[in-house]
């Protein structure tokens, strides 16, 4: 089953920047319940972003979040180890962490507490030397942060690889490479494997169709779960698609019943 992360409960959105600084918790309750009912699977928190104490609005979002969602699982989305622990700790469940590099100094801090807490975690395919610029260097770096996280004890199944969406608007030739690092990652391995999928469409207009069609040739190589906007009628009109396509919705009953209450138009 591919995983849907809501995006949206991100203070880099100034709506959510102000909901966190007011407290106004009827406006992050609607948030979180528009993605639930969107058919999101887990939602990404992020309250990195102008706010003044980080690690008290991740917990007082956590548990905004989850109260309202009935408990969804929340990926826990901060560069602070310190935010991340507090996300945890509010967690009712199995969290996701999002997320660490294998760059040394960051994975050490963050790591033991994915263990402690028994959480999912994000690896990005970024390392010392930088990000990857091909699907042979994206492919080695999964292998490699397979390896990591079984070597702190984390179960492989708890893993999801970021193969890094990079911008088309300036690195038209990124979008390929990443299609190709997923076939072949997939080809190769048990991986799972996700993505910031509004990454590819940065700077450009009509962003959500290069984020649909996008998502259909990602879903083809084999992506797993994608952060995005669950409300996004184009991305919810691809994965309804795409499942059929890929043999993935039983007799197409859902594509069928997408069609008749007219969710499939682009």
């Amino acid at each position: 089953m591919f995983i849907k992360i809501g995006e949206r409960i991100n203070s880099s959105r100034r709506a959510i920047a102000r909901a966190l600084e007011s407290k106004d918790e009827a406006f992050i309750r609607r948030e979180a319940a528009l993605q639930k009912k969107a058919g999101a699977h887990m939602l990404d928190v992020n309250c990195a972003f102008n706010t003044k104490d980080e690690i008290k609005d991740m917990e007082w979002l956590v548990g905004i979040v989850q109260k309202e969602t009935g408990g969804l699982p929340l990926s826990i989305d901060s560069p602070n180890p310190e935010a991340i622990e507090a996300g945890l700790r509010a967690h009712k469940g199995k969290a996701l962490v999002n997320s660490i590099t294998l760059e040394k100094g960051r994975r050490d801090a963050i790591l033991p507490l994915v263990k402690k807490y028994k959480a999912g975690i994000i690896v990005l395919t970024i390392d010392e030397k930088g990000m990857p610029e091909t699907a042979e260097e994206r492919t080695d770096l999964a292998k490699k942060a397979l390896d990591l996280v079984k070597n702190y004890g984390i179960p492989g199944a708890d893993l999801y690889v970021d193969p890094l969406v990079r911008p088309i608007s300036s690195e038209p030739k990124q979008a390929l490479e990443v299609i190709k690092a997923v076939k072949s990652i997939k080809s190769s391995s048990d991986i799972k494997l996700t993505c910031g999928l509004s990454n590819i469409s940065f700077g450009l207009p009509d962003r959500s169709m290069l984020n649909a069609v996008f998502l259909a040739m990602m879903l083809a190589a084999g992506l797993d779960a994608a952060i995005l906007d669950p409300l996004n009628k184009k991305i919810d009109a691809i994965l309804k698609t795409s499942a059929a396509l890929l043999g993935d919705d039983e007799f197409c009953m859902e594509y069928i019943k997408s069609y008749r209450e007219g969710g499939l138009s682009l």
